[in-house]
């Protein structure tokens, strides 16, 4: 496989699953300090508190993404760090973290890719009602248009918010994610068009005080949907899944619009739109950021729940040939394939990062120094080779960053899941690289060497 010489190769984190230091330097609480903290959210009870210690261990982690050879990092700013009631007076320290971090990167020529929004909402903005509140993506493009001016002298690459369909369907009818809501479908719903506007609004507010070579864009986590047999019940119940899964958010952004049909499977009203909304959220983006994990397979079933999609969908799980992640997800690199076709195909982005893709499994540590994932290294491989087979059919992809630089806080799982290129001993918070992270440096610097100038030939004489 040979990659564009500009291609970025990175990692991916994000503030609450790294950081730690949640009490710290004037940070105020999120919406996953209070979920987590709640009896019975996450796995054994673990919280964010402490995570990774890269608050307090930056500098080294960046060495370890220079040793990797990492060309980018993509990593996210905690809004609480800055912001601790989400609006009013800055937190200078917070500030000031982030600077050192993005000095440090391009002391070493890593790109920072920011993500403004990885789900850790200020608590003091739940409170006033949170992303059911309108006035709470005002506040989001004003927190945006600070950071804009405090790294927009050297960050050029900016994704407002990752993955929105998680703190509304996750956070508002499964109630697995903060805030923990179960069963409103119209709360998800309005949840889901306010972190839009929240999107449009802070394009807008960055590209008034950020220089023209700026890029701008939003991360979605997308499945390709398969239909389970060819019975017309399935074949429309793949459509509904297929809205819920991949158009409820790209449709507003690159369309202008809602999906028709979208509100009727939730069995819920549309959202409060205002005049002008709609043409808010479709600002043009410089870039889609794709999170790829999965397919999902569906078909027909009676007098099934909703479960979101509207009733009928069954989600197939009972794959005898199939390979899974310790998250129960199929391992399926040709979805990705898939996806970026279709995305180029349907939507025409004018350029596509890999914002998240990689698995987790049961990686141990015998205290050797070296940890051995044979099924990471598989997985990247042929996820690469997937990325570069949509390249060759005409996709725009500019970067691919994995998901994940660290072992880290996954979220409702705790630290049960294992993500990262880099095994964390969570006891001692000790790094080791695992194989797969070696091969991943081994990889990319092959690429770098592919496109390396060769010696001139001596001069006859």
């Amino acid at each position: 496989m040979s990659f564009p010489q500009d291609f970025f190769w990175g990692a991916a984190t994000s503030a609450y699953q790294i950081e730690g230091a949640t009490r710290e330097d004037g940070r105020g609480l999120s919406v996953w300090d209070q979920f987590a903290a709640t009896p019975g959210r996450t796995y054994q009870g673990e919280t964010g508190e402490r995570a990774v210690e890269h608050y307090r261990r930056m500098e080294q982690d960046v060495a370890l993404m220079a040793d990797l050879g990492l060309t980018a990092y993509r990593f996210s700013i905690a809004w609480p760090r800055i912001l601790p009631d989400g609006v009013g007076t800055v937190n200078q320290p917070g500030i000031d973290f982030y600077d050192r971090l993005v000095d440090q990167l391009l002391a070493r020529n890593i790109t920072p890719v920011v993500t403004l929004h990885h789900w850790d909402l200020p608590l003091a903005l739940f409170e006033r009602g949170g992303w059911r509140n309108r006035a709470t993506a005002d506040a989001f493009a004003d927190y945006a248009t600070t950071m804009a001016r405090a790294l927009g002298d050297r960050v050029r690459w900016w994704t407002t918010l990752n993955e929105p369909w998680c703190p509304a369907y996750l956070g508002y009818v499964e109630g697995i994610h903060a805030p923990g809501v179960k069963g409103d479908t119209q709360a998800a719903v309005d949840v889901g068009h306010h972190l839009l506007l929240a999107h449009g609004l802070a394009t807008q507010a960055m590209r008034a005080v950020m220089p023209a070579e700026t890029r701008i864009g939003i991360a979605l986590n997308l499945f390709p949907i398969f239909a389970g047999d060819d019975r017309p019940e399935t074949l429309r119940a793949a459509e509904r899944a297929y809205r819920f899964h991949t158009r409820w958010f790209l449709d507003p952004v690159f369309r202008g619009e809602y999906t028709p049909g979208l509100f009727d499977d939730f069995g819920a009203e549309p959202p409060p739109i205002q005049d002008g909304d709609l043409k808010i959220i479709s600002t043009p983006t410089d870039f889609l950021g794709v999170n790829y994990y999965n397919r999902w397979i569906v078909r027909a079933g009676s007098d099934l729940p909703a479960d979101g999609v509207g009733t009928g969908v069954e989600y197939v799980t009972d794959l005898p040939d199939a390979t899974f992640t310790e998250m129960g997800w199929e391992v399926y690199p040709h979805g990705l394939e898939l996806i970026l076709e279709d995305l180029t195909r349907n939507y025409h982005p004018r350029m596509l990062l890999i914002t998240e893709n990689g698995a987790a499994f049961d990686d141990t540590w015998n205290g050797n120094g070296r940890v051995s994932d044979p099924q990471r290294v598989r997985y990247l491989s042929e996820h690469l080779r997937a990325v570069g087979d949509a390249m060759a059919h005409g996709a725009p992809v500019v970067g691919y960053f994995v998901w994940s630089l660290f072992d880290n806080f996954e979220w409702a799982e705790g630290y049960s899941k294992r993500f990262g290129l880099v095994y964390v001993d969570f006891a001692t918070q000790r790094r080791i690289i695992k194989d797969s992270g070696t091969w991943y440096a081994g990889f990319i610097a092959n690429q770098r060497a592919l496109h390396a100038t060769p010696p001139k030939p001596p001069l006859p004489r």
